[in-house]
């Protein structure tokens, strides 16, 4: 048990104290080990195939990482006004927590709870990063999916500046964004 408890905490000791299902099956190890695990306390069932070490200590970005593990889709990220928010581009309050998926596989699951916003887009790596350990859109790519979520022009114009000053994107790039956020409130 102590090998599959180690191995079990080497993969959430980089989420934040989170194991899921698809890392179980990573590992070789059958998902009903979680459920027993959890029955005995050792884990805590969070919410179906996603699981939390009590131990780990509980920090304010937990409630990010687990909306990305919830999906249980190896490459969702944070994303549109959440990235906007934890990136700190620009002054967004999000009313859910936003995570893309890619569009071509199914979600797994069957009811999205109401703190999320789950969005559909392939994304390639360039326009995924990490923000705190946590997997997140790149600031162009943010600032592209507040352009097309219509974002309020003022707030995307604020991130546009705050990446540009904290070297996040290039001046061509911020250019572009400018262009493209022009064209979609004519």
């Amino acid at each position: 048990m102590a090998k599959v408890w180690d191995q079990l905490w080497d993969v959430a000791v980089d989420q934040y104290g989170y194991i899921t299902s698809v890392d179980a099956d990573a590992l070789g190890l059958a998902h009903t080990m979680l459920g027993k695990m959890a029955s005995r306390g050792t884990l805590e069932r969070v919410a179906f195939g996603l699981y939390r070490f009590p131990q780990w200590p509980v920090s304010g970005n937990d409630s990010l990482m687990e909306a990305v593990l919830w999906t249980r889709e190896p490459t969702a990220v944070l994303s549109h006004q959440t990235a906007l928010d934890v990136l700190d581009l620009c002054d967004v309050n999000p009313a859910t927590i936003h995570v893309t998926v890619p569009k071509q596989r199914p979600l797994r699951r069957s009811v999205t709870p109401a703190m999320y916003t789950i969005h559909r887009e392939t994304l390639t790596d360039e326009q995924r990063g990490w923000w705190e350990q946590i997997p997140t859109v790149t600031p162009d790519t943010a600032i592209r999916q507040g352009i097309a979520d219509r974002l309020r022009p003022t707030l995307i114009e604020q991130a546009i500046d705050t990446a540009l000053r904290r070297s996040l994107i290039d001046t061509a790039t911020a250019t572009a964004r400018r262009h493209d956020l022009e064209e979609r409130f004519r």
